[in-house]
């Protein structure tokens, strides 16, 4: 079965219902942020980082295939993007793509199926 790029992969340790924000997350090659907003809707999860110095305050969109371990002990979150991939991702405001669908699609194109990561389907 071919998980969907905005699903909880079934390895990642996802608890629905669980607050995630707060939480920090790690990229492949460190630390990019915390956890500001998240959904676990089926579907529609995703985390909305904020990256504070990183990449000078602005927030990044993660589609929830993207979360490969969640530590709910050391509250880390762990993804399998490097910082530079995440960097590189299409531009996101909060106010303007949160719930726009056709940035979703460029999103999931993005980190899945047709995008430089391949292989899910949006």
């Amino acid at each position: 079965m071919t998980e969907h790029v905005w699903s909880y992969k079934s390895t990642a340790g996802h608890l629905a219902g669980t607050d995630l924000t707060g939480y920090k997350v790690e990229a492949i090659d460190g630390g990019i942020g915390k956890v500001d907003k998240h959904s676990d809707e089926v579907d529609d999860a995703y985390l909305v980082v904020d990256t504070g110095v990183w990449i000078f305050g602005k927030e990044v969109l993660l589609p929830a295939s993207t979360v490969v371990r969640i530590d709910l002990d050391d509250r880390r979150i762990f993804v399998d993007r490097t910082k530079e991939q995440i960097k590189d991702a299409p531009e996101f405001h909060r106010d303007k793509h949160l719930d726009d669908p056709e940035y979703r699609q460029v999103l999931g194109t993005y980190y899945g199926m047709g995008g430089p990561f391949g292989g899910r389907t949006i």
